[in-house]
């Protein structure tokens, strides 16, 4: 950590900062800073415990200096800052910080997994710098994944992803070649007012397939959270019925109709012991399966895409492939490819 410090400049910035001796014999204001550091870095808890590391040859020996300042001296220095010394030395960090950064390329990463659903196959697993959009680069690693299936002699592929994967630009071209998909749909304020507009025939109840338990039927558990809601006023929403409709939409990017299949769902709310008005929310998802695949059954293939992320919980708490070992977004990136082939050799 002392190299780290020598290494980084913020020794440096500190001398340059931090103007509190007039003499600096034998010390500089960074000895002192760094004494107390170590201090804290070796499990000291008190200014005395200072003495404990200039009382220790093997200590100042891996410091490469042959004293470190007593308690007292370390007590006396700190009583000299006053509020604008010590800004002095949170700028100090602060450069030092900027100096640091300004080395770093990517400040955090934003994953992109294609995957064949039938296994659980990756085909792409791309590192991207944090601010990428979710549909980043998306649509051409589809387009690998698409050939993929159809030189394999696939006679059928559908590609599916939320909302934020409904690319319109390449809907086209992924009907022209007779790829189907199912992509959920940022609803905007236009498609929610054609929704809002369709009559009440349009209409059909949604009717999702209920689990059945395995085994002999157990005793419901007392509801504790629900409680622990109302008592404490929070707010809790609670799905009363789903709805779902259709109506031909044509994208701005697109030069053809499309089915834009939209579920109405009625929430109740209730804040405390109080119930507020229902609410309704519109969920929508844009396809080109044909009229004789019915609308709940586009909302079902939407849905499938959910599986997806018990897929990417497996790759980042299972074999670890999403996490990032190394320094740079190539490196990261390479090493998320191969620790993913475990997986693909197992799926």
């Amino acid at each position: 950590m002392v190299k780290l410090a020598q290494h980084t400049g913020l020794v440096d910035e500190i001398d340059k900062r931090v103007n509190l001796l007039k003499c600096h014999a034998p010390y500089r204001e960074s000895d002192h800073v760094m004494a107390l550091v170590i201090n804290a870095l070796a499990g000291g808890t008190r200014l005395k415990h200072l003495e404990l590391l200039r009382n220790d040859p093997a200590m100042l020996d891996a410091l490469g200096t042959d004293s470190i300042p007593d308690p007292t001296t370390a007590g006396d220095f700190c009583r000299r800052f006053d509020q604008l010394s010590i800004a002095a030395l949170l700028r100090s960090v602060d450069e030092t910080r900027l100096a640091v950064w300004k080395q770093q390329g990517d400040w955090g990463y934003h994953p992109l997994l294609v995957s064949l659903a039938n296994t659980k196959e990756i085909f792409s697993i791309v590192n991207r710098s944090g601010n990428a959009h979710s549909a980043d680069g998306a649509a051409g690693y589809f387009d690998q994944a698409i050939m993929c299936c159809i030189k394999a002699g696939f006679r059928a592929v559908r590609i599916r992803g939320d909302c934020k994967f409904s690319q319109t630009e390449y809907l086209d071209g992924w009907d022209q070649i007779g790829v189907k998909f199912n992509f959920g749909y940022q609803g905007s304020s236009n498609s929610q007012a054609i929704a809002e507009d369709l009559p009440a025939s349009a209409w059909k109840p949604l009717e999702r397939t209920i689990r059945q338990p395995v085994g002999p039927p157990r005793e419901k558990r007392r509801n504790v959270k629900r409680e622990i809601i109302r008592l404490r006023g929070y707010t809790h929403l609670e799905l009363q019925s789903e709805d779902v409709a259709e109506f031909t939409y044509r994208p701005v990017a697109c030069e053809r109709d499309y089915r834009m299949v939209v579920v109405r769902k009625n929430i109740s709310k209730e804040k405390g012991e109080a119930r507020l008005i229902d609410e309704i929310r519109y969920f929508f998802s844009i396809s080109n399966d044909p009229p004789s695949f019915s609308s709940a059954a586009v909302v079902f293939e939407c849905n499938k895409r959910c599986d997806q992320e018990n897929l990417i919980s497996q790759l980042s708490s299972g074999v670890r492939s999403l996490c990032a070992p190394v320094d740079n977004l190539e490196s990261n990136w390479a090493y998320m490819v191969m620790t993913s082939i475990p997986w693909t050799l197992k799926s």
